[in-house]
């Protein structure tokens, strides 16, 4: 089994610095550019795909579809077990907001946020059960910055703990035991965009 992790396009929210979580935001018109510009750079690079598969939010959803059609590839029904962590209280503050209402250590308070174990378990769950089921698919999955984090934290546990970009991509390959990565939070397709504006 091979997988293309993906977190969506940028929103607006992301734009802002305010924390999605759940919520449920669409594509900013510049998301909408990144993900043709992952779909360009994935048809140039020649790697064969299978299908597309992402969260039930739209911005993954959006971003799914715009995949799908470009590379000609099936999307499959959205599965929630990929879905952004529920931020609880802090979704839609900013880093300023939420430093003023909980102070610096705001990311342990139980404000209602979805626990690392919790995002952990539902997230290997999804994997395990495509792997299980399918363990020679090609899957692209598009999914959510924290998920992510959390995801590649437990299939590759000397990974370099970094924060993943909007857009970017991540190739993963079950040898059966465990994980290889292929490629790690890459986004050189924005390159292009930022050059441009």
């Amino acid at each position: 089994m091979i997988i293309g992790l993906i977190r969506h396009g940028e929103t607006e929210w992301n734009a802002a610095g305010r924390i999605q979580g759940q919520t449920d935001i669409s594509l900013s018109e510049a998301g909408v550019r990144q993900a043709y510009a992952l779909a360009a750079r994935l048809k140039s690079e020649g790697r064969s795909w299978d299908a597309v598969i992402s969260s039930d939010l739209k911005r993954a959803r959006e971003t799914a579809r715009i995949l799908a059609d470009e590379l000609g590839l099936p999307l499959l029904p959205p599965d929630p077990r990929i879905r952004e962590r529920s931020f609880g209280l802090a979704e839609g503050t900013t880093e300023e907001e939420r430093l003023a209402r909980w102070g610096p250590d705001w990311r342990s308070l139980d404000i209602g946020q979805e626990s690392d174990e919790e995002v952990r378990r539902r997230c290997l769950a999804f994997i395990e059960e495509w792997r299980a089921a399918r363990p020679g698919i090609r899957l692209l999955v598009v999914s959510h910055g924290s998920v992510l984090a959390v995801l590649l934290r437990a299939l590759c546990k000397d990974l370099e703990d970094r924060r993943i970009g909007n857009m970017s991509l991540s190739i993963l390959e079950s040898d059966g035991a465990g994980w290889r990565v292929i490629l790690h939070n890459c986004s050189k397709h924005l390159d292009r965009l930022e050059k441009r504006s």
